[in-house]
């Protein structure tokens, strides 16, 4: 039975019992996936007679606990849920978690490989693996079918026509907008990524460990990006991150909407969207240099260091992250999962719109297994390259600001010692 306190915001707690035998204690993010998974626990205790207590907890409370009870050394701690981005790093610097490269190795069954390249980038820090990706997410273009047939326009390929485009549909007259995108400092940075690696630059060196915010490629960008919003984009950018975004497109004010495709549900949905029937879903176009954008995992599922349960443990990930799983809870329960194959078979796209099905499928190829610079103070490094591209909406002068976003960055990653291993 499943007992729910509050699948919410803050913490909730689900008890299942089984039938004797093993226990293990799993504590996992309210996200969509885990909202789905755990609907498929009783099943798993039913089969294998191992006992699942599970606590749910809001991200910011998981990364909290996760912190407290490793730094304590607490070994009742057997599989846990953490952002890769967020937590990957700091997990293997402080030996917190169990390198999984023992269990996923020659199980040809399980296939390791069939998770996408970027994920098992992501879920891999200095040769360990950290945990088996759960949740993926890439940028698609969500645009106004009915506004870009009126004007003969089709979804822009380019970010050269995305320009073209947002100027030609902006009416600040009538409080439409041809370009919504995120200009909050820390918050914009992940988007902003995309455009980056199109430009054919990135954040530092991953060889060197040398910043790159002042490199021409990135002043580019940086620039690109600023004028769009500050041309094209509706008032108040500066205080915008994707809940913003969504409400001004899901209330008829934008031609494009460029962020995560994992959003569709806000914007394809006529019960979140008021122009849901008339929206449509493209590939993130490409940038001068290179066509590389972020396909990221955002959340995975390890093992704690210390548990004394690895191989109950493993037996669970295993099962609730098979071929098999995976395209149920991707093309039934609409959870956007890092398995190739739940992309390429029918089944695992099944309940999304086709253009959306498209457009991440075609992704593919083309997805950097990052979104933000790939430190562990990463709130820190967004603060300090978003405040150049904040400079850029404002008019500002963004070179002064990124010479000093560069000395900082590069201090960061001198202290982290980035490079130098």
């Amino acid at each position: 039975m499943i007992r729910k306190l509050a699948l919410a915001a803050a913490l909730c707690a689900v008890a299942f019992t089984a039938a004797g035998g093993e226990s293990i204690r799993v504590l996992l993010g309210n996200t969509s996936w885990t909202e789905a998974a755990v609907k498929h626990v009783a099943d798993f205790e039913k089969e294998s007679g191992i006992k699942v207590n599970v606590e749910i907890y809001g991200e910011d409370q998981l990364s909290q606990k996760i912190t407290v009870e490793f730094a304590a050394g607490g070994s009742n701690v057997d599989v846990v849920n953490f952002r890769c981005m967020q937590e990957g790093r700091l997990m293997v610097k402080n030996n917190w978690i169990q390198d999984l490269t023992p269990f996923v190795a020659n199980d040809a069954e399980y296939d390791w490989l069939d998770y996408t390249e970027a994920a098992r980038e992501a879920a891999t820090v200095d040769g360990v693996i950290t945990c088996v990706p759960t949740i993926s997410e890439t940028p698609v273009i969500y645009y106004r079918k009915d506004v870009f047939e009126k004007a003969g326009l089709k979804p822009p390929k380019t970010l050269a026509e995305l320009e073209e485009v947002a100027k030609k549909l902006t009416d600040r007259d009538k409080e439409f907008y041809g370009f919504v995108a995120r200009g909050q400092r820390s918050p914009l940075v992940t988007q902003f990524s995309s455009y980056l690696f199109s430009y054919g630059s990135d954040f530092f060196d991953r060889g060197t460990g040398k910043s790159l915010i002042d490199t021409p490629e990135f002043l580019e960008t940086a620039d690109y990006y600023g004028r769009m919003l500050r041309n094209y984009g509706p008032p108040g950018v500066l205080n915008m991150s994707w809940p913003q975004g969504v409400a001004v497109f899901a209330q008829g004010k934008g031609a494009i909407y460029l962020d995560c495709s994992s959003q569709y549900i806000q914007l394809l949905d006529p019960r979140n969207s008021t122009v849901a029937g008339v929206t449509g879903v493209a590939m993130f176009p490409a940038g001068p240099r290179a066509h590389r954008f972020f396909f990221v995992t955002a959340w995975g599922i390890g093992i704690g260091q210390n548990s004394g349960n690895k191989d109950a443990a493993w037996k669970f990930i295993r099962w609730l992250t098979s071929k098999e799983k995976t395209m149920h809870l991707q093309g039934v329960q609409s959870v956007q999962c890092s398995r190739s194959s739940a992309y390429n078979d029918p089944r695992g796209m099944a309940n999304y719109p086709a253009d959306w099905a498209k457009a991440v499928s075609d992704s593919l190829p083309y997805g950097v297994s990052y979104d933000r610079p790939a430190v562990t103070a990463v709130g820190e490094a967004r603060d300090i390259i978003g405040e150049v591209v904040v400079q850029s909406i404002l008019g500002q002068d963004y070179r002064k600001a990124a010479k000093e976003a560069n000395a900082k960055f590069q201090a960061l990653l001198d202290r982290e010692e980035i490079g130098r291993k």
